[in-house]
């Protein structure tokens, strides 16, 4: 895949730190044949660039005792679309808020401690929101895959 701003070496850099962020840059450097510095430099350009948003530990819920994983397909009246998203976010329960083409406006995953959690979130505040035609509510069972951000 062309992307512009990265040569083959970026691109073996940011496969590296998708296997494992925490890689050292003299390690990545052992690996693409290069050093240390020009490693360095180069994961500080990319992130410049915004290529590289950020580094974080990513937690399965589906292993935390009790929490609970869903999505959500939110249809809403056009005029109130930027309302509705703007609702969803201010929740701390809402992991991610995703536009989406079709019947459904909004794509929204959501993880709560407990099966009362969630439902609380249904009925107190997605139920209550202005704007919201429809929605419908998806538990996730199990991870099958789960790839975070762009493959190259």
């Amino acid at each position: 895949m062309f992307l512009d701003g990265m040569d083959e070496l970026d691109k073996k850099i940011v496969l590296l730190l998708i296997e494992n962020a925490r890689m050292s840059y003299s390690d990545i450097g052992e690996r693409v044949g290069i050093s240390r510095v020009a490693v360095k430099a180069r994961i500080q350009a990319m992130e410049n660039k915004g290529i590289i948003e950020e580094y974080t530990a990513i937690i399965n819920p589906q292993k935390i005792g009790g929490a609970v994983s869903c999505y959500f397909e939110i249809e809403t009246l056009p005029e109130k679309f930027s309302y509705v998203a703007q609702k969803l976010n201010e929740n701390e329960i809402i992991t991610q808020i995703y536009r989406v083409t079709g019947t459904s406006k909004l794509h929204v995953h959501a993880v709560a401690s407990s099966n009362d959690e969630m439902e609380n979130l249904m009925n107190n505040v997605i139920d209550n929101i202005d704007g919201i035609v429809k929605y419908n509510c998806n538990i996730i069972i199990s991870r099958i895959k789960d790839i975070k951000g762009l493959r190259l």
